[in-house]
């Protein structure tokens, strides 16, 4: 394998903060040697250097191969099951209206978003619109097509497993598919919470962003919270992830409501 040296290695920790706002910790160059080693390979760049000057190449395409070697996807169903009770609650005490809209901003390979839409059916809720969106293309694709292993799912429980999947036979033994309605419920988007402009409008009943922005700077962090803000119109939640804490940074944004959710103070 190429040797990634302290150069290019800092070359590589700036690049992703730039493009995603990734805070890469110094201790990780091996990581970043093994994620990247096979985009050197595929590219034919002969070493990191030229593979570097490659990404940064005016409207390079290898940006997204790049961005998606170094971005970490841990996810399951119904992670963090706290939440959802939490949110179904916070959407039957909604005044009426149009059907309430739920952005997944890290969605990862799919769960996230699928495990709300799950909620939300059996809580009878499932006119809601979700947004699932990520930086990852590659995790998009595969939350997309909402195909995974059993192993992935079989924590739901077979009444689950039966009402929302679909059981893979001969070459797709030991894989389940999301049903069609849950699926019909998400709408997936390529969106890097660093670019300039989003493709949501508000507002959003929910935004959902978990364990995503423990890998950015503090000063990255509390831009992203300030322009969630609008998106929830005084209403809706932010829900984070258990090792994430903004009280520090949001105090004059968002107000804590226990169980890592936040709403807007007005």
């Amino acid at each position: 394998m190429e040797t990634l040296g302290t150069p290019a290695f800092e070359r590589v920790r700036r690049l992703i903060r730039d493009i995603a706002g990734i805070s890469l910790s110094p201790t990780k160059l091996t990581m970043a040697a093994n994620r990247l080693s096979p985009r050197l390979q595929a590219t034919g760049r002969g070493d990191f250097a030229n593979y570097l000057d490659l990404v940064e190449a005016p409207d390079s395409a290898e940006r997204v191969h790049f961005v998606n070697a170094l971005t970490t996807n841990l996810t399951s169903f119904f992670r963090e099951p706290h939440h959802f009770p939490i949110l179904v609650e916070h959407l039957r005490r909604r005044a009426p209206g149009p059907a309430p809209i739920i952005w997944s901003a890290a969605c990862s390979t799919g769960e996230e978003p699928y495990s709300i839409a799950m909620a939300l059916s059996e809580a009878g809720l499932g006119a809601a619109r979700i947004i699932a969106s990520d930086l990852d293309t590659e995790a998009l694709e595969t939350a997309s097509a909402g195909v995974y292993a059993m192993q992935r799912a079989e924590s739901l429980g077979e009444a689950r497993l039966r009402r929302f999947f679909l059981r893979g036979d001969g070459r797709q033994r030991g894989h389940v598919k999301i049903r069609p309605e849950i699926a019909a419920m998400v709408e997936f988007r390529h969106i890097n919470l660093c670019a300039p402009r989003w493709p949501v409008q508000g507002p959003l009943a929910a935004i959902f962003c978990r364990n995503a922005m423990i890998y950015f700077a503090k000063p990255t962090q509390l831009e992203v919270l300030a322009r969630f803000r609008p998106l929830l119109a005084g209403a809706g939640l932010l829900f984070a992830g258990h090792s994430e804490n903004f009280h520090y940074l949001a105090g004059h944004l968002l107000r804590a409501r226990g169980g890592t959710v936040y709403e807007p103070l007005e």
